[in-house]
């Protein structure tokens, strides 16, 4: 009973966390307009059926029961069409109506006396400014989150101490890493050292690092080194032979190369089979926009690899495969970790609350990404779409020709339609796919 409440809990902080980010987001667009004089009739976090809301002045405030997102209701988003443009007859195809109809529709919010205070007026610089403001806040708090994570914990680092000492020696590139009786024993478990020690010096070299140790050891096999180590607050001296060993040779980031036929490459080395103790260390305020940086550099290389990645998702959901760690997750899957990740037991509550800010930070770097996409019905489609106007019309005013007007973006009805699908569908199946086969991000 406990962890299914500590499962509860996780998952409501998660969807408060959520709701917040997405409100937040909102008001990145309400206060800019409202200041640039654009009437907004409605601020709702969430779609579908209204939970509860309330009126101040000429905005409607309120919550709704699908929280997957919000929005900003302005009057006049889409300017009327040109001399009559649009007009229904008796030929107008379905897309052709659906361009009539968001025109009509942008046209009714706009009441008589009102048609100064429309989307469509403002000057491009202003509308970029409005449509800027959700991804930008969404930016802000993750940059705000980063910096407690980074500044306030730390970065995960390999410290001096001995984490594990294997009892026996096993390459680490072997299959089975279960010891048996056959096997000789490590040679750091074989001279005395244990977990909880940590490592003062190798040879007489003063000891800073992890990486330190490790290189002074792999360049070691089957020479004797002297290792001080420090246990409760004593000094032990021990005398360590290293065995030659296979081990895989990894990158800067500890992921395994791999040759020019995807073998993974390896190499000799010596090895006393121990493995570090990771520790948080507090980082500098530097190291916030790099590391928000490598975060957005990241969710833009999977929204570019989107297609390939849910095809993963389908066979996944669908078939025998498991989902990808570092996949694209629904909401209901970021929800679903953290209610895993509160109800877990062996996990210090520090750790917690670490991964939780983590996966709330990442989650507003995406959304910040994610409604840059020059594609409407996302931020960054009005913000190309005023782009253009402004583009249209500097070039009209360069070469004094007649000025071209707003750009009629309800003409582009059609495709935002075509996006709403696709990203619904996208949506539905990350969902099922997070219920059915869950990414395990814990163990």
């Amino acid at each position: 009973m406990e962890s299914v409440l500590l499962f509860i809990l996780g998952v409501a902080i998660m969807v408060v966390g959520l709701a917040l980010s997405i409100g937040l987001h909102e008001i990145g667009h309400l206060v800019p307009a409202k200041l640039f004089g654009v009437k907004v009739t409605q601020y709702m976090i969430g779609f579908g059926k209204t939970l509860f809301s309330f009126r101040k002045g000429e905005t409607q405030y309120g919550v709704k029961a699908i929280p997957l997102g919000g929005y900003i209701s302005m009057i006049g988003m889409f300017p009327p069409g040109k001399n009559g443009e649009g007009a229904r007859d008796a030929t107008t195809g379905f897309m052709q109506n659906m361009v009539q109809d968001a025109r009509e529709q942008s046209a009714q919010t706009i009441k008589t006396g009102e048609d100064s205070r429309a989307f469509y007026r403002l000057p491009v610089a202003k509308r970029i400014v409005i449509m800027l403001g959700g991804p930008v806040m969404n930016l802000l708090i993750g940059i705000a989150l980063f910096a407690i994570l980074l500044c306030g914990f730390g970065t995960a680092q390999n410290s001096t101490t001995v984490a594990t000492v294997s009892t026996c020696l096993i390459s680490p590139t072997a299959t089975n890493q279960t010891c048996s009786a056959s096997d000789p024993a490590a040679p750091a478990y074989d001279a005395g050292i244990r977990p909880g020690d940590r490592i003062v010096s190798i040879d007489g070299t003063a000891i800073t690092s992890w990486d330190q140790s490790t290189a002074i050891i792999q360049k070691s096999a089957d020479q004797a080194l002297t290792v001080v180590v420090e246990r409760d607050g004593t000094r032990h001296t021990f005398t360590v032979t290293p065995a030659m060993t296979t081990k895989y040779v990894t990158n800067a980031q500890g992921a395994v190369q791999k040759d020019a036929s995807g073998t993974s490459e390896t190499v000799q080395a010596g090895f006393i089979g121990i493995g570090p103790l990771r520790e948080l260390v507090p980082q500098p305020p530097t190291a916030v926009l790099p590391a928000v940086g490598t975060q957005i550099g990241a969710v833009g290389g999977m929204i570019v690899d989107l297609p390939q990645r849910m095809v993963g998702v389908w066979n996944a959901a669908f078939g025998p495969g498991e989902r990808d760690p570092n996949g694209p997750i629904s909401v209901v899957g970021v929800g679903r970790a953290a209610g895993e990740l509160t109800a877990l037991n062996n996990v210090p509550v520090v750790d917690k609350v670490y991964t939780m800010i983590g996966l709330l930070a990442s989650l507003n770097i995406a959304l910040f990404v994610f409604n840059l996409i020059p594609l409407l019905p996302l931020d960054g489609g009005h913000i190309a779409g005023a782009l253009w106007e402004g583009i249209r019309r500097s070039w009209a005013k360069l070469f004094k020709k007649r000025d071209p007007g707003p750009v009629d973006m309800a003409k582009l009805m059609p495709l935002t339609m075509a996006v709403v699908v696709v990203l619904g569908g996208m949506s539905l199946l990350l969902i099922y796919a997070d219920i059915v086969k869950p990414v395990n991000l814990f163990g």
